[in-house]
């Protein structure tokens, strides 16, 4: 799921895209915002259906073989049983599993050969070999093949990696984040009855979490020439060119935590943004905004406009 450092990095990404776009709409970066949160959920409902898809290509394939100019024995009387596999039986009698597949429209037919050549490795496998083989299956040991399926040949797809490249824009940042939601799946999905088996959430507490990201974004923008003005006072060394944009943005989104959020411990605040940081802006920007927050930390601190409540407190 989402934690807090992804949620501040997709607010980081939005004011980014707020900064650089002639158009200054706020509700509708905010909408982009959430949707950018969406999206994340929606790639793991394609990848859920993309899982189901290679299952059911099973019953393709018996069909193909049942087809060919001299079937073998083999091919007259193949092993269907992953068909009725638990783990997928029960996703597709989930509610909001088939509800989130009305909503995104999916469907893999304009990627036809995407789920024959998934199954294709499935089923060369040693490990799909063995599945076939057992005789004591549970739902636990169900889903072991549905996570061999997920892990060892879906994730190490060139194709399937292409595809999901191809569909979403925040692949290569969310793709732990995927993966996490999937493992929470197998996780949820540990009751015979499929009624009891929920879709992993979003994010601990969505609301609390969306209400989170929308101040923080709308906080940034309102204060914006106010945190322009606390940076430039104290880089008067820098010409302003050579701040990375990225390392004005985080210190701006530190300094809306450090005054508008309460609850929000101060160390938590500047360690989040460092850590952030490295991954997404220069490789000295680390000490660089670090040695800047210090410094407005410290002022801000004199002038008693940092308030902390609870486990939040400044130090």
């Amino acid at each position: 799921m989402l934690n807090r450092r992804h949620l501040r990095v997709k607010v980081l990404q939005s004011l980014y895209a707020y900064h650089q776009s002639s158009n200054r709409d706020i509700t509708l970066h905010q909408k982009n915002l959430l949707k950018s949160i969406d999206s994340v959920f929606e790639m793991y409902i394609w990848m859920l259906s993309l899982i189901s898809e290679v299952v059911n290509f099973a019953a393709n394939d018996a069909e193909e073989r049942a087809h060919k100019h001299l079937p073998t024995a083999d091919d007259l009387k193949p092993d269907l049983k992953i068909l009725g596999n638990r783990f997928i039986t029960s996703l597709s009698q989930n509610k909001e599993y088939l509800a989130a597949i009305k909503k995104y429209k999916i469907s893999w037919s304009f990627e036809p050969e995407l789920a024959k050549t998934l199954f294709n490795v499935l089923k060369a496998s040693p490990e799909y070999k063995e599945y076939l083989s057992k005789t004591d299956d549970t739902l636990h040991s169900d889903k072991d093949i549905i996570k061999f399926i997920f892990k060892k040949v879906i994730l190490k797809s060139s194709l399937a990696e292409q595809v999901f490249e191809d569909k979403f824009i925040v692949w290569p940042v969310d793709k732990d984040v995927l993966q996490a939601l999937i493992a929470k799946t197998f996780k949820n999905f540990s009751n015979d009855d499929p009624q009891l088996n929920k879709l992993a959430e979003i994010t601990g507490n969505w609301e609390e979490d969306r209400e989170f990201i929308v101040d923080l974004f709308v906080q940034s923008v309102k204060y914006d020439a106010d945190y322009q003005e606390m940076i430039a006072a104290k880089t008067q060394n820098w010409e302003p060119e050579r701040i990375a944009m990225m390392d004005t943005l985080l210190m701006k989104m530190a300094l809306t935590e450090f005054i508008n959020f309460p609850s929000v411990p101060v160390k938590v605040t500047i360690n989040e943004y460092l850590e952030i940081s490295k991954e997404f802006s220069t490789p000295k920007s680390n000490s660089f905004i670090n040695g800047i927050l210090d410094k407005i930390l410290t002022e801000l601190k004199s002038q008693r406009k940092i308030k902390k409540t609870g486990r939040g407190l400044i130090e």
